[in-house]
């Protein structure tokens, strides 16, 4: 009978639902826990144990673990941070100036530390201010990089936060480069040539020129370092924090407050990858050029330090030699198509990963090239995503077909179903035997009707993965009041989209896209039969209303993908009912509704 069919179709997918929600939300994370408690109780202690050492013969090198005394904000002092003007002005500076980045050099240990992003600004609004991804040292929330060397008494003063660079030019374009000169007293030449391309990649390359009339041995270091914990969405299929993609190690994803607890991460020595800061659309990295050993660490002096650094592969320069060490900075836009491009052309091991595609990476990149590539040829996001659905339910249509035309036939059965259950009465055992015989004499499947479902859910997750972390939907506007795809329909329905003078917000934020998704969501759930079970129709009854609101806080992107996807899939199921002669209900459960049902004697 159709109580039974629903039945069994409802508890295959309820299921199957609470089977993937009970590893993503429960096992898979409490197994990261473990594993994260393990690997910090394991930094902790070779922390405790004093472990900095870089390895392969240079066991005594370290990495400047915080900022020197003369540009570090001091704990409780407010009056010492620095102004951003005061700090821009300290000391000298090469301005960066391209179509994508502006900012400057501070000459004062070759810190990155003042990047502009040109194409991105805070809101939607023209004149609001652009990105400003690296700030100065010495402000409250510094956030910099930059390149040295480690500390050699028998060398003397070495490259590294206080050493004060003589430039070549005022001024770096993109596309071109400057060259910083800095004389160690023992006779060490230092050259930096510094190279910025048209997008985001900084090279940096030091030839050392040994006149000391000895053999010396350098070790070079990269660090980020980043002032006061940033305010992130801390949200499951998001990671912002430090991160790194480390040879064999695979990649490393670390909260700020991971980092922390452990105060100090160190990893072992590899031969190809990045380490660097990520934020949702945005992020550092440094790519070393030959082996390095990566670690993250945590200070606190008064103001929180997040730092992610490396100690690269210890150097011999002969007496009279001279060697050239290259090094990469990437700072910028997390754009796919940049990203993608500096890993095929630089040859940076796993550079894509810097985005994070998720654990539908294998579905959430492909549907990601094709919306790139829809939206290349009609101009709108919005109208990539209908395109893209069309197409997603084109490759699916056999599969949904056969499912719509399992759905037609089961239905033809109600009557034979019905006379079963009066039949056998309370004997359920007999009643299930009697049905599936039904199933099997005309070949139908009763779980085929679950398919739909099982499609839609790792589509709608990939979506909402796009949606959410890629740059490029970032601000993309659709029509109409929609001017964010990556935000939540920002109308409300109970301030009459807009038209009462008051604004709204939390869950009373439900637009006009969350309503039409609902009432297509309705639509489809009444052109089948009302399941004689009360529970079930009240769950059918209730569930677009729960949908609309759950939703509502959704990226407008998102719900306007499933409601143009229930559309479709109202049509489909219409044709293939008809097709094979099935009444379609929805009349007659909309008029059920709200039909006075007889009282029981």
């Amino acid at each position: 009978m159709e109580n039974n069919n629903r039945n069994t179709i409802l508890a295959v997918v309820l299921s199957i639902l609470v089977l993937i929600g009970w590893n993503v939300f429960y096992i898979s994370p409490k197994i990261e826990e473990e594993r994260k408690a393990a690997e910090i109780a394991q930094q902790r202690e070779a922390a405790q144990s004093g472990s900095t050492s870089s390895g392969q013969g240079s066991e005594d090198a370290t990495v400047p673990q915080s900022e020197d005394s003369a540009s570090a904000p001091q704990s409780g002092d407010n009056g010492n941070v620095t102004s951003r003007e005061e700090a821009l002005s300290a000391n000298p500076r090469v301005q960066i100036s391209s179509e994508l980045l502006s900012g400057s050099i501070n000459l004062k240990g070759a810190r990155f530390d003042e990047l502009k992003l040109n194409q991105y600004r805070e809101t939607i609004d023209d004149g609001s201010p652009l990105i400003e991804l690296l700030h100065p040292s010495g402000t409250r929330d510094a956030y910099f990089a930059e390149f040295g060397f480690t500390p050699n008494k028998d060398l003397g003063d070495l490259p590294g936060p206080k050493t004060v660079w003589n430039a070549s030019s005022k001024t770096l374009n993109g596309g071109g480069s400057v060259t910083l000169d800095w004389n160690n007293p023992q006779g060490i030449k230092f050259e930096r040539t510094i190279a910025l391309d048209e997008q985001y990649m900084f090279t940096i390359t030091d030839k050392v020129i040994n006149t000391t009339g000895d053999d010396i041995q350098i070790t070079p270091y990269g660090r980020i370092a980043r002032f006061t914990k940033p305010d992130t969405e801390n949200i499951f299929v998001l990671h912002e924090g430090l991160i790194g993609f480390f040879g064999e190690e695979g990649l490393q994803e670390i909260d700020y407050s991971d980092v922390e607890e452990a105060a100090q991460i160190d990893n072992a020595r590899v031969n190809g990858g990045w380490i660097g800061i990520t934020d949702k659309y945005w992020a550092t990295a440094l790519v070393p050029q030959s082996s390095f050993k990566p670690r993250f660490a945590y200070f606190d002096n008064g103001i929180p330090l997040y730092q992610a650094d490396y100690i690269g592969e210890q150097k011999t320069i002969a007496a009279g030699a001279s060697i050239d060490i290259e090094q990469r900075l990437f700072a910028g836009a997390k754009k796919s198509e940049i990203i993608d491009g500096y890993e095929a052309n630089l040859g940076i091991l796993k550079f894509e990963l810097m985005i994070d595609w998720g654990w539908f990476h294998f579905i959430t990149k492909p549907l990601f090239w094709l919306l790139n590539q829809l939206f290349a040829i009609f101009g709108n996001f919005g109208v990539a995503i209908l395109i893209a659905t069309v197409i997603i339910k084109a490759i699916f249509l056999p599969l949904a077909n056969m499912s719509y035309a399992s759905m037609a036939k089961m239905k033809k059965l109600q009557p034979e179903m019905l006379q079963i259950r009066e039949r056998f009465g309370d004997d359920r055992m007999k009643q299930q035997q009697e049905i599936m015989a039904l199933y099997k004499r005309d070949q139908i499947n009763p779980a085929a009707g679950c398919w739909p479902i099982l499609i839609q859910i790792p589509v709608f997750f990939a979506l909402y993965k796009v949606l959410y972390v890629t740059i490029e939907m970032r601000q993309a506007p659709f029509f109409g009041w929609v001017q964010d795809l990556a935000a939540p329909d920002p109308t409300s329905i109970f301030n009459l989209f807009g038209l009462l003078p008051f604004e709204v917000g939390g869950f009373l934020l439900v637009g006009i896209w969350p309503i039409i998704m609902g009432i297509t969501m309705f639509v489809q759930m009444q052109m089948n039969p009302a399941p004689p079970d009360p529970t079930q129709a009240m769950i059918f009854k209730w569930m677009p209303l729960l949908f609309t609101f759950m939703l509502a806080t959704f990226p407008a992107g998102l719900v306007i993908y499933w409601a143009w996807n229930n559309f479709l899939s109202i049509l489909q199921q219409g044709f293939i009912m008809k097709r094979h002669g099935t009444k379609i209900e929805l009349i007659d459960n909309i008029k059920g509704m709200f039909s006075r049902k007889p009282k029981e004697n």
